[in-house]
């Protein structure tokens, strides 16, 4: 699947690292184990995955850095058993979700074969930034910005 290169528009200036996170989801559109991401508040969310047969020894949960890494390996029990038919695979997974800035991952717990996993949005802050203009012919060195700066503060 191609996609278009929008990052590559000079009005997106300094998004490289969207474009990379945009790639990664790309890769990881395998979908198992099915999942839910719901909002359970004005800044909270929770992603369910549903992973029957696996138990708590089974999957790791880590955060590396804006990414969630959710992870499952069942031990194979089946050792001295005969299948007439085996239907239920003992797979394992790994499932990624890129986080925005500032998302804290609270927690997880196990229920009934779903992983719940509890995060915290942050409340965006409005920035206004005033940019100064000069003279033509006059434009400032970086001393003199770094100045102003410092008076700003």
């Amino acid at each position: 699947m191609s996609r278009s290169n929008l990052f590559g528009s000079p009005l997106f200036l300094g998004f490289d690292h969207l474009e990379q996170m945009l790639d990664r989801v790309a890769k990881n559109s395998e979908g198992y184990p099915p999942y839910n991401i719901e909002q359970t508040g004005d800044n909270r969310l929770r992603i369910t995955l549903a992973v029957a047969g696996f138990s708590m020894d089974d999957l790791q949960i880590t955060q590396e850095d804006n990414q969630l890494v959710i992870r499952g390996k069942q031990k194979d029990d089946s050792e001295g058993r005969v299948f007439i038919h085996r239907g239920i695979a003992a797979r394992q997974f790994q499932r990624a979700f890129v986080l925005a800035e500032g998302i804290d991952v609270e927690g997880a717990w196990l229920d009934n074969g779903l992983l719940h996993v509890e995060l915290q949005r942050p409340q965006p802050e409005v920035r206004v930034k005033t940019i100064h203009i000069t003279k033509a012919g006059a434009a400032p060195t970086r001393q003199a910005i770094e100045t102003k700066r410092r008076d700003q503060d």
